[in-house]
Order: C-alpha cells, then structure tokens, then sequence
C-alpha cells in the first residue's frame, strides 16, 4: 500500500488513521488500534457517543441523556495515540487522501468511514417537521417533549375533539424502533402518568403503530412478528398493517386506504438513510445511501478506506447481508482495525465475516421477542434476555453499572423519572 511507501519515504512518521464517526463501528476500531503503531484521529460532530439502543427511552422519559451517552474524549482519555476533534466532514480527497472539514484538512493513509445514517421520508422532507425521527439525543427530547406536552395540553383544554387528538399518538414504522416507542408511550399513558392528572384519563390515551409491510418486525421470523403484534396490542396499542403514510400535517396521518388519523404527536420510525459517505468518496451506493463494499469493507478501487457500520452495504465472507445493528457495527471496526494491522505487516486479511448474536425487541415492561435461530422466545424470558443483553453491552463498553441499575429499578417499579418538558415545548 501506499502507506508503507510512505513510510519508508520517512521512517519516523507513523500511519495516520482517520476515522469519521464515533459510534458503534467507530469507536471499536479506535479502542482495537489502541497498541497499534499508528496515530489515530477520530472525527465527530458531536462531543458524546450515543447507546442508540436504549435512545427511545429518552423519548419516552424513561432515562435521561446522560445515562446512554458519553463524551467521547473520556472514552479514549487513556489511549495516547488518539486525538478527539469535533468537527463536520464536507468532503474527502480521496486522490490526495485528505478529509476535508470545516476548519482543516486532514491527510491520512488509512481511512475508517462510520458516519452511520439518519432517517428518511422516502421523498417528502416536509413531512419531518410534524413527524420527527428518533436518531439523536436532540431528537430523543423533542419527541419526550411532545408527548409529554400532548398530556399538558390535554389536561388544560375543554375542547373534547382537541384533547381526543392530543391523546392520540401515531408511531410510522414497524420495525424495532417503532415497536419500541409504541410501547413505550403505551406503557407511560396506561401506568406512569394515569395517578398525575385530575381532569384527563391518560389510560384512555390511543397509541397506533402504522406499518406498510404486512407485518411488524419483518426481519423477524413470521411467528415473533404476529407474537409481538399480540403483546402490543395487550398494551392497548391498535396495530395497522399493510398501509403506508400517504399525507402527514400537523392535524395528523393520512392512510394509503384513506383513513385518517388525528394526532399532535406524530413520530416517524419507518426508514433510514446512510450518511453523505458514498458522495464524499465518490464510491457507488444502493438505493438507501450506502456504499457497495466488497468483503474486505472497501469501496472499489480503494484498499486504504473501509466503510462500516450502517453506512455500508455488505455482504460478508460467507455470502450473507449484513444488517445495520450495532453487534454488526461493532464487528467491522474491530475487522477494519485488523485489516490495518495486517497490511502495515505485509498481509492480506481473510473477508469479514458476520457473526449472527441474534435479534431482539422489547415490546414493553416484561414484554418482548428474541430470534437465535432454533431457539425463539417471547414475553418474559425474552424481556430478561433483552435485559441482560443491554446490560452487558452498556456496561462493558461504558463501566456505567450504577446508572443501569438505577435505571432497571425504575423500571421495574413502571416510574418513569425524566419526565421533563424542554425547549420548545414549555408553556
């Protein structure tokens, strides 16, 4: 590679690993080079990297912002070969290899993309403004602030038909995140805030998940979906199949069917978008954004970058899509971070091949469905699963054992402490 060029051109100076985006992906491949002979810079826009998993809590006031999220410096404070910079990507020179920000350019010999992705409207942006997306800690507080105001507002009015569509919530999406917070608001409606108000009944509040396909959960096997399907709507959640979103404003959903939906709080779960990476290196993409990668997560024509995470589209050693969760995220950097050290040696890495943990989804408090291939649960063994998979994850990537604790306490006693009303919101 032209690294080791580099080096033999000037012995002293060690390869310069960039990589945008501190994430699942991100992160791993950092911390895995953290013994490397190299010298690593991570790009971020934001300060914290985010436990996107537990995120619709925050939007359902469950936990706060500061129990999922860490500042990405005290992650790496110990590593010495890594520098933290916060800064936008607008670019990469991909000739030069050179990332270009907003306040420098920064050369690199090896290039680690995980810019992750963000939501899309399949075309109609407008629609964002009255159905934000869950992919950020500000969006976690906008959407917790908007349910939470949809009480508020509820328990001040006398207008009947103004406090049905304020008690009325729409989740667009039937995928984990979408079942997820459908649940979660259920949850909050029926057992958190019912004893809080005097004028409204908040048990009375209708919760409709939306979903295009027929079927909620369809990366699950058809069995977890239709059991998922059962325990939500043993929450109280109506459950729409097969019917898309065709108009949203700010007095709700309209149905492909034509139904429609009054809401003033309306959330979209229903798709994704991979960041600007396939632009910025000019490498071809599939229709959600993401770059066409071959089994070593490399662009082609471009053996020093590597896309991972949910911004590539992969299909690993063993034949196999690789989907866009985190266990998969994690694995990659980790792969990149070897790939990097077996070409500074002389060697080419083996493809990357996936290794399948199983997928999970809670659907509410003691209620959830796990697939591990022959073995599938649902209800209670599966929420403690889910449980213990969490933990796992969180604590041994953060150290935060307390905060989940706390955490799994409040929940088990259906208290939801951060119910705070924020910024635009507030009275």
């Amino acid at each position: 590679m032209d690294a080791k060029r580099d080096q033999r051109g000037d012995p002293e100076r060690r390869p310069h690993v960039v990589i945008l985006g501190a994430g699942f992906g991100g992160l791993n491949a950092a911390m895995s080079l953290r013994r490397a002979p190299v010298d690593i810079t991570v790009v971020d826009r934001r300060n914290y990297h985010l436990f996107q998993p537990l995120l619709y809590q925050v939007a359902t006031a469950g936990l706060s912002p500061a129990q999922i999220a860490m500042p990405i410096r005290r992650i790496l404070s110990q590593h010495s070969n890594a520098t933290v910079l916060m800064d936008r990507v607008e670019s990469v020179d991909t000739a030069a290899r050179c990332v270009v920000t907003g306040a420098r350019r920064i050369a690199y010999d090896y290039l680690i993309v995980a810019t992750g992705a963000r939501h899309t409207y399949f075309g109609n942006d407008a629609w964002a403004e009255h159905a934000p997306g869950l992919k950020t800690i500000a969006d976690a507080t906008a959407i917790r602030g908007r349910i939470l105001a949809a009480f508020e507002m509820a328990e001040v009015t006398d207008d009947v038909a103004l406090r049905k569509r304020l008690l009325t919530f729409v989740v667009v999406g039937g995928g984990p995140t979408g079942v997820e917070l459908a649940g979660a608001i259920a949850e909050l409606a029926r057992n958190t805030v019912v004893r809080d108000f005097r004028r409204i009944d908040s048990s009375t509040a209708r919760v409709v998940l939306v979903e295009a396909g027929p079927l909620i959960l369809p990366t699950m096997p058809s069995c977890l979906s239709k059991k998922a399907q059962r325990q939500l709507e043993k929450l109280g959640v109506e459950v729409v199949c097969g019917n898309a979103v065709a108009d949203c404003d700010e007095s709700g959903v309209r149905l492909a069917n034509g139904t429609e939906i009054g809401s003033a709080c309306v959330v979209w779960a229903a798709g994704v978008m991979a960041s600007l990476a396939a632009k910025w290196i000019r490498a071809p993409a599939d229709r959600a954004g993401r770059v066409l990668v071959n089994a070593r997560l490399n662009p082609p024509g471009h053996g020093e970058i590597f896309v991972i995470g949910d911004t590539a589209s992969v299909v690993d050693g063993a034949g196999r899509p690789v989907p866009g969760v985190a266990p998969a995220a994690k694995q990659m950097g980790r792969y990149a971070a070897r790939a990097i050290f077996d070409d500074m040696a002389g060697r080419q890495s083996a493809p990357f091949r996936y290794r399948d943990y199983g997928n999970l989804a809670t659907i509410g408090r003691k209620a959830a469905v796990a697939d591990f291939g022959r073995a599938r649960l649902s209800g209670y063994p599966a929420w403690l699963v889910w449980n213990f998979a969490h933990l796992w994850f969180l604590v041994g990537f953060r150290n935060r054992l307390v905060v989940f604790l706390d955490w799994a306490v409040a929940y088990f006693r259906n208290d939801r402490a951060a119910r705070l009303i924020t910024g635009q919101h507030e009275a």
